[in-house]
């Protein structure tokens, strides 16, 4: 019996005496890691993580024992270089295609995605140059009628991710999951740069945008995804005062990736454009994601989206209002406002009465025109 249990344990005794040198060999790479500084430290760590979640069967799990942990997906997630991947692909984008190709790749594109092309302004495949042009075509003037009976329309194409009421100074990016009203919107903008008075110099953030008693701060976010119309427009009439960048991650804004990561939104690059309407406070926000490195606004110039550098939590500010121009951009219901290279997001943050009421079911999809609520 002795000998059976011998035989037995055979294989195991040979699999540990096969382990124990490649683990005294392990320590000591560890501890060899332990000393590196943080990015070589990621860098190093980074292959094995993906081998340890793509392998089948914990293939590299006994590496725990031996005191390596690998980054969870979340961190590994974002120590993908999604910022140089979009520059790539935003290069890649801008090259012409031969005339016979175009008509076999757009329509690769058209079918993947289910664009409907009924409603582009040029039908024919073989008038968009390169793949920017395609992304950004634009759509027959009655291909969007615009709704003239409530206050306030969808700015794009896109599914409702969340809508409400802004509570806690808190916004959901999906349901379920929040981020910080103050860390997406940044500090409050002087006073002397907005054509209206805070409400009050201190207390709540909230109430710092709240600029009339009695309303409230309402959201929207708006996913547009890969095969949607790619412009976006003015949701309502309203005057824009202040442009406000972050540089920041690319990553990706689908609803999966939103439930995943928390503050989402704070963490991509974005522009923040605020301003008045006739209820008091109202800004729109485009938020860039993986491959849609470029954020155009028509009217901003000086905005430059998705560059090599920039220093992380950094923002920079614009004002519209000038010596000149001392009410800022005026934009009307329905106007042409910017555009996307691909797809991503849309947040509305706005004040309102409390009789506002969304006409909206999350998880709709919406067009450009259709109304997202009224007074």
């Amino acid at each position: 019996t002795m000998c059976q249990s011998e035989a037995r344990r055979g294989p195991e005794l040979r699999a540990a005496k096969w382990l124990y040198f490649p683990q005294l060999a392990l320590r000591r790479r560890l501890g060899q890691l332990s000393c590196m500084s943080k990015p070589a430290l990621k860098l190093r760590s980074w292959p094995l993580t993906v081998l340890y979640y793509l392998l089948p069967l914990g293939a590299l799990r006994p590496l725990s024992r031996v005191g390596w942990r690998p980054m969870s997906r979340v961190a590994l997630y974002k120590s993908v270089p999604t910022r140089l991947l979009s520059r790539a692909w935003g290069r890649l984008n801008q090259v012409e295609l031969p005339h016979w190709l175009r008509r076999p790749v757009y329509s690769l594109y058209i079918w993947t995605f289910g664009v409907n092309m009924k409603e582009a302004a040029v039908e024919d495949l073989h008038h968009y140059r390169n793949l920017s042009e395609f992304f950004r075509r634009k759509l027959k003037p009655q291909a969007r009628p615009v709704c003239g009976q409530h206050s306030v329309i969808s700015p794009s194409d896109g599914k409702i991710l969340n809508f409400g009421q802004v509570k806690n100074c808190e916004v959901e990016q999906v349901k379920g999951v929040t981020y910080s009203l103050e860390s997406f919107l940044g500090p409050r903008i002087p006073a002397e740069d907005l054509p209206f008075p805070p409400a009050t110099s201190c207390g709540s953030f909230r109430n710092q945008l709240v600029t009339r008693e009695g309303n409230e701060l309402y959201h929207c976010v708006i996913y547009l995804a890969p095969g949607d119309y790619h412009c976006f427009h003015s949701p309502t009439d309203w005057t824009v005062s202040h442009r406000r960048h972050f540089p920041g991650s690319l990553m990706s804004v689908n609803p999966g990736m939103a439930r995943w990561i928390k503050e989402l939104f704070c963490h991509n690059e974005r522009v923040v454009l605020t301003g008045d309407w006739k209820h008091g406070f109202f800004s729109l926000t485009a938020v860039g994601a993986t491959n849609v490195g470029s954020i155009r606004i028509y009217f901003d110039r000086d905005l430059h989206t998705n560059s090599p550098r920039y220093s992380k939590g950094s923002y920079n500010d614009f004002s519209f209002v000038t010596h000149m121009n001392k009410e800022g951009i005026p934009m009307r219901k329905g106007e042409h406002l910017g555009e996307f290279n691909l797809g991503s997001t849309i947040v509305l943050i706005f004040e309102a009465p409390k009789d506002f009421n969304f006409k909206l079911k999350a998880g709709q999809k919406i067009r450009f025109g259709e109304a997202l609520g009224s007074l």
